[in-house]
């Protein structure tokens, strides 16, 4: 109501005491600072232990919390693993997959790609197996390969992560599992976001997290196959376009994620939103999302 009376005098006023172009210029900028005033300054009831936002179409840093703080990230480090393997290449690559690979996903308790022992796939679709589902057995599949050997592939995240400028991570298993300990892979929720911005700015990596679910026919070589993406904002939230979920006892459940509206990217990272509730994270990734947009479009 403030910002309607506020126009009405200048606009009753504008025959006689305002020149039409003056009027013309004050008005946006009235409308822009009432608008810019009425999104609050920071976003609420945002459950998280740490986590930031920032706009990834201009670089603005939007918000933040333990910015600095060395956490476990789970899953969320199979995004460092798929870029390895993104930048070695050979995406048409046919591997097999060995039981070792099956037994270690069903050991571990893992996220599993559900993938049969024998079956012939391409690195593409083990791709898609690691990034949508979270297959801890895909991840196995290529790191033996990609490494070769897991070591050597471990090496090279870590080498990957120097390269960003990623100062406060470490990975020490390919996919995010509690080895040694569940605090040996960790970062920040800064480099993070470094991470997560070097992963979106490849379009193969960009096409898979962007699909809700991918699901591949049989065929001589294969069984079929039907995964469902775990990011749930990608089909929940309007504009989302990935990357990745995250969980273990000690990492709690965590999410990077990004979204476009009206031309502008967002992307994010909470971390540690609550270890018994699954859907906090994307709860508050939409609350991080809602007030960003907001605020970026005033």
């Amino acid at each position: 109501m403030r910002f309607g009376l506020r126009l009405a005098v200048p606009l009753a006023l504008a025959a006689s005491a305002v020149p039409a172009a003056q009027l013309a210029a004050v008005q946006p900028a009235q409308a822009a600072a009432a608008y810019w005033q009425a999104v609050p300054a920071r976003p609420s009831g945002v459950v998280a232990a740490a986590g930031e936002l920032v706009d990834a179409t201009s670089g603005r840093w939007l918000w933040s919390r333990g910015l600095d703080t060395k956490h476990p990230i789970a899953s969320i480090t199979k995004v460092m693993a798929a870029l390895v393997v993104l930048s070695a290449g050979q995406l048409n690559r046919k591997i097999t997959v060995t039981q070792a690979a099956v037994t270690y996903a069903q050991e571990n308790d893992a996220g599993s790609a559900g993938l049969h022992a024998g079956d012939v796939l391409t690195t593409w679709q083990l791709l898609e197996a690691l990034l949508l589902p979270s297959g801890a057995d895909a991840a196995y599949l290529l790191a033996h390969s990609y490494g070769p050997g897991p070591r050597a592939f471990i090496r090279k995240m870590n080498q990957a992560a120097a390269r960003l400028g990623m100062t406060q991570t470490h990975f020490a298993s390919f996919d995010g599992l509690p080895w040694p300990t569940e605090y040996s892979t960790y970062s920040s929720p800064r480099d993070l976001i470094i991470m997560g911005e070097a992963a979106m700015q490849n379009a193969d990596f960009r096409k898979i997290v962007g699909q809700r679910r991918h699901y591949i026919g049989p065929t001589r070589q294969h069984h079929e196959y039907d995964w469902a993406n775990t990011d749930l904002l990608v089909s929940s939230y309007r504009g989302a376009i990935g990357i990745k979920t995250g969980f273990t006892r000690g990492a709690g459940y965590c999410l990077l994620f990004e979204a476009r509206r009206h031309g502008r990217d967002l992307i994010g990272v909470v971390l540690d939103s609550t270890g018994t509730d699954p859907s906090m994270r994307f709860t508050a990734a939409e609350r991080l999302l809602n007030w960003g947009f907001a605020r970026t479009a005033a």
